[in-house]
């Protein structure tokens, strides 16, 4: 009889462009999700838990850069009896889904309907460095007003959410365009919906951020050497041609009347153009009754998202400090979040233009500017650990622990094997534990406990004398009616000293 063959094991290995979150790093997504649930429900916004997996026809042909619904989407097709169910797919981002609700529910949900929704996205693109298939995204939109006054709304609360979770005034400046000027100098151009050459200079314009003003004027016309030395067609306009692009991408002044007057240079006579520009003067005017400043809120014409999503008014904001990236060069950090108007995505459900306007943070990327500033410790405490002296005395370490936790303060019994008390206090060291509790048969019998400070005991090995160990004790013997006492007080002491 032949053996039977043996199975092999599995890789414990994270999928190719996910990772795993641990302890310090949800605690603190979570603190901060919730400050900004905070903001948002202060503004009127009502929270919306949305289902992570749509159909794909439901999901449509939003996702950036692709053409197929299905591209750049994690994707399988049900069977049924005929093998032909429907196509799923987890959702790209939280918008999609949100007009999919609001189609659903239109006649039980109030108009305007405004809502904010937070958790994970998955996009089937290649990862790479600090990009990965699975990220955060918390969003706030508002469906069914074509007011201005929504959009001006979503930028001041964008706004006012940054300075709420650290980020102060100075480092960070929410900016603002409308695709409508944009579709305006494309009008003046002669560049009508759909002509090759209107998709292409829509392309080049989405690269200003990165390759400046000269490279865009060699995009659209001769073609340009990118950084590796490669060259780069382009599009093949004139250099009169490229001019009103060039005018409407360089036409940001420090006063915001000069900003609006370059536009109209750069709209010409165009309709739409006009529209755009009233739009942002409205925009404009509510921010500063508002008292949102130029020091907050700016009118910037370099700003261009998502070319084929947005109808309207555009808005992002970016993180103005400085950092060092991997090679230590200074860069600014840059944007964590982005948004605008999008009058037809409900239309595809509905068959009428349903005006909707929003914002999506970056979750991660806020994170990470949070770190940055020093807003966020990179690494929190564990748990108070209560030590195991006597196996046959858990109920005593047990009520202790009760103690401390009904006191409000983190606390846990050490649950391994207690026969070597050394590796109590290595686990102590490993949970980032601030305080250990001690009480052996000695201490019971005298009727108090010895707490241990980690923290102020790991810096003093680091760098004390001898002499300044015994006049720093980090272990302290207190009568077991002070235990709660004693933690609290030295749990303050290591939030005072960072």
């Amino acid at each position: 009889m032949a053996k039977p063959k043996k199975q092999p094991r599995p890789k414990a290995v994270t999928p190719k462009g996910f990772r795993d979150y641990f302890a310090s790093e949800v605690t603190q997504r979570t603190e901060m999700l919730r400050t900004i649930a905070g903001v948002y429900h202060r503004y009127g916004f009502d929270a919306l838990e949305s289902s992570a997996v749509e159909t794909v026809e439901a999901l449509g042909k939003y996702l950036p850069d692709v053409d197929r619904p299905n591209a750049g989407v994690f994707a399988w097709q049900e069977a049924d009896e005929e093998g032909k169910g429907d196509w799923m797919a987890l959702r790209y981002d939280l918008t999609a889904p949100l007009a999919r609700v609001y189609a659903q529910h239109r006649n039980e949900l109030p108009t305007p309907y405004r809502r904010y929704a937070m958790g994970p996205v998955w996009r089937n693109e290649k990862p790479g460095p600090g990009r990965y298939r699975q990220f955060y995204q918390c969003d706030a939109d508002t469906v069914g007003s074509a007011s201005m006054a929504a959009d001006a709304e979503i930028c001041a609360m964008l706004s006012d959410t940054l300075e709420t979770v650290g980020i102060p005034r100075g480092d960070y400046l929410v900016r603002v365009n409308n695709r409508k000027v944009l579709n305006g100098v494309l009008e003046t151009m002669g560049l009508a919906e759909g002509l090759e050459a209107r998709d292409a200079v829509l392309r080049t314009i989405d690269k200003f951020d990165k390759v400046g003003e000269q490279g865009v004027r060699e995009l659209l016309t001769t073609g340009r050497l990118d950084a590796s030395g490669a060259f780069i067609d382009g599009v093949g306009l004139s250099a009169d041609q490229a001019e009103p692009v060039i005018a409407f991408l360089t036409s940001k002044s420090d006063d915001a009347a000069a900003t609006l007057a370059n536009l109209r240079a750069a709209v010409g006579d165009s309709r739409i153009g006009a529209e755009g520009i009233a739009e942002l003067e409205q925009i404009g005017a509510l921010l500063e009754a508002g008292g949102y400043g130029a020091d907050r809120i700016e009118i910037d014409p370099s700003v261009v998202r998502g070319l084929g999503y947005y109808t309207g008014p555009v808005y992002e904001a970016e993180l103005t400090f400085e950092i060092f990236d991997e090679k230590g060069r200074k860069r600014q950090f840059g944007s964590v979040s982005g948004g605008g108007r999008y009058d037809d995505l409900v239309k595809r459900f509905t068959g009428q233009e349903v005006p909707a306007t929003g914002v999506s943070i970056g979750v991660d990327r806020l994170l990470e500017a949070l770190r940055e500033k020093g807003r966020i410790k990179a690494e929190e405490h564990g748990p108070v650990v209560v030590t195991v002296m006597d196996r046959d005395r858990m109920a005593d370490y047990q009520a202790m622990v009760a103690e401390l936790r009904n006191a409000g303060i983190r606390a846990e019994v050490y649950l391994g094997n207690p026969k070597n008390f050394g590796n109590q206090l290595k686990y102590a060291d490993k949970r980032n534990s601030p305080i250990a509790v001690i009480e052996g048969g000695d201490e019971k019998a005298r009727g108090i406990v010895q707490i241990k400070d980690l923290i102020l005991g790991a810096k003093i090995a680091q760098s004390a004398t001898l002499e300044e160990w015994k006049e720093r004790p980090s272990q302290f013997e207190v009568a077991r009616g002070d235990l709660v006492a004693k933690v609290r007080e030295i749990l303050a002491s290591q939030d005072e000293q960072g």
